[in-house]
């Protein structure tokens, strides 16, 4: 499948990740929008052949953080996860350098502001 990359846009996985405001500190709220305009400028290159981003900021806690889909549908982790085994990748190891990376432009977000 890897010598079909990129994807048609209805074929790429959707993750949805939603940011809370307050992981950018006590006036998060003031900054979320621009945070997740930030995130997903930098994001959308990331395993763009296979993956379509889209950083959100939490509003409804009742939603999960993280969110997948294909073909305009939710699907379950474990979809998820076969998807990405199609890529070499793990769900874990995915969710977990999402994380990281998360963590490392909120950093540098904040030294910007």
């Amino acid at each position: 499948m890897t010598n079909l990359l990129p994807l048609h846009e209805d074929k790429k996985l959707a993750v949805t990740y939603r940011v809370e405001a307050g992981c950018l500190g006590p006036d998060g709220l003031n900054y979320i929008s621009e945070f997740c305009n930030f995130a997903q400028s930098v994001l959308e290159t990331l395993d763009s052949d296979y993956i379509a981003w889209n950083i959100v900021h939490r509003e409804d806690k009742t939603l999960p953080e993280m969110q997948y889909g294909l073909v305009g549908k939710a699907i379950s982790s474990l979809k998820a996860e076969k998807y990405l085994s199609v890529f070499g990748k793990t769900l874990d190891n995915f969710e977990y350098e999402l994380s990281e990376r998360l963590t490392t432009l909120i950093r540098q977000f904040m030294s910007n502001s």
